[in-house]
């Protein structure tokens, strides 16, 4: 009996099937689970493999093409005030030139009054014509004056003492009409006589070469001497009260933006000091050859404004608030005016632009940015629409060094 219980207590572990169940559902259920925590590990590995194999290849291609693509300067311009000028040459001359010639007959010159630089009145004598043979005439003329007149008062007295006869009957009346009719044509010899003589005076005194209006003599043209004549030409040159004008060629474009009234600073060659002036009239046409106008800009008299001289002008033309760019950013081919702009992924691209004023910061964009763009400086002419680049942004270049560059 012991030994059959002995028996039974020493297979009872092994022939018991929850016991055995128990034992070796323990087992399974941590096996199960290492089963599945590894499958998400090499889930998780392969995934993790997958992409650091996939990522480096696509870093490594946009590496190499950052590495390719060209570092180029840029600045974001933003938006500046600027007082629009704009530049021009021409030349300074006489606002109102008078060319002043002989209205006689002409004749010898006995003398020359006035030179160049001498300021005038009207009326002044500005030179003298030999007159001796007027003189004459006059003279002559004068005397046949008294001629007539005498002529005159013979006819009157013979029909002063007709009248008298006419009355006894001495007379006949055909006879008192012709009397009266002599004595009127008397008369009239004295009154044709007179109008002769004011004639050859006023002959005489336009030999005197005179100043038509007060002003600047600008040039002298005749000397004791010479004989002048109608066809002599112009002798003397006169700037009429010595007002002076800058007559400035401009472009079309320019010439349209001005207005008459805007001041300009006139600077002659040969000198630093402008002179302050305003426009007085604008050319109403355009020259069909050069496409340019006149700008007359009126100017005040001075010694160092010498008129035919050269001269350079800076016209005012009001403010403006627009994004200024440095020369070398603007580029042009047939098909206008551009810039390149950096845009997303660093990609540039070509954008039109209308370029205005150049002034000591740059040159000043009227259209086509509105100046938070990021814009190539340099290197323009080296790139191509769709190019990818590396932009490094620039620093700001005072302008003096601009103006010295």
């Amino acid at each position: 009996m012991n030994y059959e219980s002995t028996i039974k207590t020493g297979l009872q572990p092994a022939l018991d099937p929850i016991a055995g169940e128990g034992e070796f559902g323990a087992h399974g259920t941590g096996r199960g689970r290492m089963i599945i925590v590894g499958a998400v590990i090499a889930l998780a590995l392969g995934l993790a493999w997958f992409f650091m194999h996939r990522a480096p290849a696509a870093t490594d291609e946009a590496s190499a093409r950052n590495a390719q693509a060209q570092s180029v300067s840029v600045v974001t311009p933003g938006r500046t005030s600027v007082t629009g000028t704009i530049t021009a040459s021409g030349t300074i001359a006489a606002r109102r030139e008078m060319p002043v010639g002989i209205a006689g007959e002409g004749g010898q010159v006995v003398s020359v009054l006035v030179d160049a630089g001498d300021w005038v009145r009207a009326g002044q004598v500005l030179a003298v014509v030999d007159r001796s043979v007027q003189v004459q005439q006059i003279a002559g003329q004068a005397a046949n004056i008294e001629v007539q007149r005498a002529n005159a008062r013979i006819a009157q007295a013979n029909l002063d003492r007709a009248l008298k006869l006419v009355e006894r009957g001495f007379i006949s009346k055909a006879d008192v009409d012709r009397l009266i009719a002599t004595r009127d044509a008397a008369a009239g010899q004295v009154r044709v006589a007179a109008a002769q003589l004011e004639q050859l005076r006023a002959s005489s005194a336009r030999l005197n070469i005179v100043a038509p209006a007060a002003g600047l003599v600008l040039t002298r043209g005749v000397e004791p001497g010479q004989i002048v004549s109608p066809g002599s030409g112009v002798l003397f040159r006169i700037a009429k009260e010595g007002q002076l004008e800058m007559q400035a060629r401009l472009a079309e474009n320019d010439l349209a933006r001005l207005t008459v009234g805007q001041s300009a600073d006139v600077t002659p060659v040969g000198t630093s000091k402008p002179f302050t002036g305003q426009i007085w009239q604008l050319s109403p046409t355009i020259d069909a050859q050069t496409r340019e106008g006149v700008a007359r800009i009126a100017l005040a008299y001075d010694p160092a404004l010498r008129p035919g001289g050269f001269a350079s002008t800076q016209i005012r033309s009001g403010a403006v608030t627009a994004p200024i760019l440095p020369e070398s950013a603007i580029l042009s081919d047939q098909q206008g005016t551009f810039v390149y702009v950096v845009g997303d992924r660093n990609k540039v691209s070509r954008r039109a632009v209308k370029t205005g004023d150049v002034t000591a910061q740059g040159i000043v964009v009227m259209d086509g940015l509105s100046g938070t763009e990021k814009v190539v400086m340099r290197a323009g002419g080296f790139l191509n629409p769709g190019d990818v680049v590396r932009p490094v942004t620039a620093a700001p270049t005072p302008p003096a060094a601009r103006r010295g560059a």
